[in-house]
């Protein structure tokens, strides 16, 4: 076996963006020794995350999931030494990445937080942007095998910090592809042409890098991965996950999450996430994955979504709304009364003892003898009467727990609203 070096760099994790980064530091001129899950026919293709580590002190993660790292970390038993700096490019979110720094540090290890910025071709011309968390001693012994992969290096703050500002970036992008996909139906279903609308955004300030790419892969089909679905979904969940410990309501992202859900039950997990653009297009989509993404719930919790289902062909299926049970397992927090919409009714006037009219109203017993009118009825109804004229005329609905929504004949009981997700790519549900 080669004998450890300065030069020597270890690499783990040869997905779409860890197979270029390893490339760009061959080119920097380090020695790179790389392991992944699958074998691949790389070189210095080492045979665990042990003899990574027993060659190289630097050590760059690329892993998919929080499991993934710890279970890398774990894997390279003792010899994970003081001498060693672990740089944790992965998207897991503060928590994990947390326990991550934990784990190198109680072995003696230095840990950087390191979460990055691009897709395939930033990697590929070697212009990823890093954001940093931990120490700048750290950093400045690992910098010169960062930028041989990066056109810039963020500065963050203490480790965590970076993981938080990097789920934070991804809901951006997450919300921006589904709003893409949208107006590009609104387009397209107008008899506009498509093309037109990327033309308009060149020049309207919403432009930015990530319409530009995702909309023209829209407009040409065109849905190689570049930043899969499965992992866009992934790092929605850990956005939502970081928002329920904080009591933060996030409705854009939440709604975006439903949908892309849908998308992965439809078999899209592996494709590029402009896929969700599909929707809006006539062709049956294609099965390309085998198994969902994995729902994370915190560090060291994680277990595999469903398998995505045949295809059912080209038949449209109606939209659905997702109920409360599929939403709690898919990581929202829902508060104690769930979303039902409910046929629209005036206050009934009580006819036996004990009955309350409506909210407001008061409750009406009657003493009267048998086959008497109830004494109070009279009052009641006008009380009732008065409440549904007052509605009407300012439009807010009788009792406030049962506004509409705008749907003829039906009302809504007050909720959150980030909690109506419509399912516009399918009705699986999690298991």
């Amino acid at each position: 076996m080669p004998k450890k070096s300065r030069k020597n760099v270890g690499l783990i994790g040869l997905g779409i963006i860890g197979s270029r980064v390893a490339n760009a530091l061959r080119v920097g001129g380090f020695h790179v020794y790389v392991w992944n899950r699958t074998p691949r026919a790389a070189p210095n293709f080492l045979a665990s995350p042990r003899q990574v580590a027993e060659l190289c002190d630097v050590i760059q993660l690329f892993v998919a999931d929080a499991q993934a790292l710890f279970d890398v970390l774990e894997a390279m038993g003792d010899a994970l030494t003081s001498s060693h700096i672990i740089i944790c490019n992965a998207t897991v979110g503060p928590e994990a990445t947390l326990e991550a720094a934990r784990m190198v540090q109680e072995r003696g290890g230095q840990f950087l937080d390191a979460p990055f910025a691009g897709s395939k071709a930033a990697a590929q011309n070697r212009e990823l942007v890093y954001y940093i968390g931990g120490e700048d001693k750290t950093l400045e012994a690992v910098e010169g095998v960062l930028q041989a992969s990066s056109k810039e290096i963020v500065k963050i703050g203490k480790v965590g910090d970076a993981a938080v500002i990097k789920v934070a970036t991804n809901m951006i992008v997450a919300v921006t592809v589904q709003t893409l996909a949208e107006a590009y139906a609104i387009v397209k279903e107008s008899g506009v042409a498509p093309g037109a609308l990327a033309e308009a955004l060149k020049h309207h300030g919403v432009r930015s890098a990530v319409g530009e790419v995702k909309l023209a892969k829209m407009l040409e089909r065109d849905y190689e991965p570049h930043f899969s679905l499965k992992h866009m979904f992934k790092d929605v969940q850990l956005g939502i996950h970081i928002a329920n410990s904080l009591d933060i309501d996030l409705p854009a992202t939440t709604a975006t999450a439903g949908v892309m859900y849908g998308g992965l039950t439809k078999g899209w997990a592996d494709d590029d996430v402009a896929v969700l653009g599909r929707a809006y297009q006539k062709e049956a989509p294609a099965v390309t994955a085998e198994k969902g993404p994995i729902l994370l719930k915190g560090p060291g919790e994680a277990k595999a979504a469903p398998v995505a289902p045949e295809p059912g062909g080209e038949k449209k299926e109606v939209p659905r709304e997702s109920n409360a049970e599929e939403l709690r397992n898919m990581g929202i927090k829902l508060p104690e009364a769930t979303v039902e919409t409910v046929a629209a009714k005036a206050p009934e006037v009580p006819k036996t003892d004990g009955v309350t009219a409506s909210e407001g109203l008061p409750e009406v017993k009657s003493e009267t003898a048998k086959g008497e009118a109830p004494k109070e009825a009279g009052k009641v109804e006008a009380l009732a009467k008065k409440a549904v004229d007052g509605a009407e005329k300012t439009g807010t609905g009788a009792p406030e727990e049962n506004r509409g929504n705008g749907a003829p004949g039906e009302t809504e009981r007050e909720h959150t609203p980030f909690v109506r997700i419509r399912r516009w790519f399918g009705t699986g549900s999690p298991s």
